[in-house]
């Protein structure tokens, strides 16, 4: 059965084609996916990536596990909220999916994993974590916007409680933090995304999210669809 994000009403409303994209009911685009595609590149567009799956992991070697299922070292990662892109491989090597790592404590970390592979990871990362003793959560409740494009910091940015905003602004790329919206959303920023252009992607619960969609059209972003995202 096709799944659908909590913002799919919303996409219809817009005049959004839909599709079937990993198992779940996405816009492709809102009447031109290279106008899409230009907008991010110029200005400022939103994507609804909440098909996108957040998996939290805790547990004391909850770093020793992640040495063990990605290419890319989270040593790195150094400073509450820094971020590493990578490929999660299996036992020869191959790439189970991409992803982003997001260091939370030295006792959690975040993953945001592909909707197509949302089995696959899951199973996975579960079969390895016992051996860690690593407590796998996946966070269904939760949805995720990328708001992408030149003049997307400063679009979001006022968005954000005037008590977290400084600290929102200050984030270097692949890093994120716990902030508040205006409107006392609870959001998680990160300044990350997959569309080679600035912005962030955001985090928050599901039933915080199709206003939250609504105050950044109001604000003059414009939606896309996962078509320009692919290009981007």
């Amino acid at each position: 059965m096709t799944q659908q994000t909590i913002l799919n009403a919303t996409h219809r409303e817009a005049g959004a084609r839909m599709v079937d994209f990993g198992g779940w009911d996405m816009p492709i685009h809102y009447g031109s996916q290279m106008d899409e595609h230009h907008q991010v590149r110029s200005e400022v567009g939103m994507f609804d990536v909440s098909h996108m799956t957040v998996i939290d992991l805790h547990g004391p070697k909850v770093r020793a596990l992640l040495h063990h299922l990605l290419a890319n070292n989270v040593d790195k990662l150094k400073s509450t909220g820094r971020a590493i892109y990578s490929c999660m491989l299996n036992s020869r090597g191959g790439v189970i999916d991409d992803l982003i790592t997001y260091y939370l404590a030295d006792d959690f970390y975040r993953l945001v994993t592909n909707a197509a592979t949302h089995d696959k990871d899951l199973a996975w990362i579960q079969s390895h974590a016992a051996d860690f003793d690593v407590e796998v959560t996946e966070r269904p409740e939760l949805s995720l916007i990328a708001v992408q494009g030149p003049k997307a910091r400063a679009t979001v940015l006022p968005l954000i409680a005037e008590a977290d905003r400084a600290r929102v602004e200050a984030l270097g790329k692949f890093s994120a933090a716990d902030a508040r919206g205006s409107e006392d959303e609870h959001l998680f920023v990160a300044r990350t995304g997959y569309t080679g252009e600035d912005g962030f992607e955001i985090v928050l619960p599901s039933d915080e999210a199709v206003a939250f969609w609504e105050r950044l059209a109001d604000a003059g972003v414009k939606p896309c669809g996962l078509g320009a995202r692919d290009t981007l």
